[in-house]
């Protein structure tokens, strides 16, 4: 069956359903953009901390030890702003209000590309070092402020998600803390750390988002009687069409 998008449009604003529809399509294309973006920083983490041995040599090391401190900087921006705006959108998305989380989320990605920025060279610029040392510290602190508060509150609204978090932040910190105890001086709990940290972010992005995208559709499916063409009609673009449509006309 042909669909006729302005009259679709009008059926949906006529039974006050076409910006529910709208939020539906915004919605899809967020959760899209957010696993996109996380997937990029997820195989750019993996690939620059394999450069040289990670056994031996840590992120920074990787980044100013070898000829790869731009590779190192262009890294943490792409992570951090990937990390940042994955965890804004899950804000938004679950009306998340918590008085300082955003405030974290926002220091988090500028103390790792300050990271990145500052020498770790501890012979050369001893000063330097330290506040290199300083600043990856922080970064851990205030994505910690940031996703555990936010893990916790999620757990609360969704219950049945409670056992699987509680899992994901024990994976994460005490994986992170046992590799340090183990293997000290290399990348190996900095890439389990930024690595299980995507992960989750990208579950948290799969769950949530299908879980919104679900009950919005419900809603617009209730009273349809042709499933698969309610469902070519929940789904498209009406914004866009109507915009493509303007522009042959």
């Amino acid at each position: 069956m042909e669909m006729d998008y302005s009259s679709i449009r009008e059926e949906l604003k006529d039974a006050n359903l076409l910006d529910m529809q709208i939020v539906l399509t915004s919605q899809r294309r967020t959760r899209t953009a957010i696993m996109s973006i996380l997937l990029v920083a997820l195989v750019f983490t993996i690939a620059y901390g394999m450069l040289e041995n990670p056994f031996i040599y840590t992120l920074s090391n990787i980044g100013n030890f070898f000829d790869y401190r731009a590779v190192f900087i262009v890294w943490s921006i792409i992570c951090g702003v990937s990390i940042e705006f994955a965890l804004l959108a899950l804000f938004n998305l679950e009306g998340y209000r918590g008085k300082y989380a955003r405030i974290a989320v926002y220091l988090s990605v500028f103390f790792l590309i300050t990271t990145s920025i500052v020498p770790a060279l501890r012979d050369d610029y001893p000063l330097l070092h330290t506040i290199h040392t300083i600043t990856s510290g922080l970064y851990a602190l205030f994505l910690y402020l940031a996703l555990v508060p936010f893990s916790k509150w999620i757990s609360e609204e969704n219950p049945r998600l409670r056992v699987y978090l509680a899992i994901w932040q024990i994976v994460i910190w005490f994986g992170s803390i046992l590799l340090i105890i183990i293997f000290w001086h290399s990348a190996l709990f900095e890439l389990w750390f930024f690595i299980t940290n995507i992960v989750f972010l990208l579950y948290l992005s799969l769950v949530l988002f299908e879980e919104k995208i679900v009950k919005i559709s419900t809603r617009l499916l209730m009273n349809e009687e042709d499933l698969n063409y309610a469902i070519e009609k929940v789904f498209v673009n009406l914004s866009e069409k109507e915009h493509k449509k303007s522009q042959n006309t």
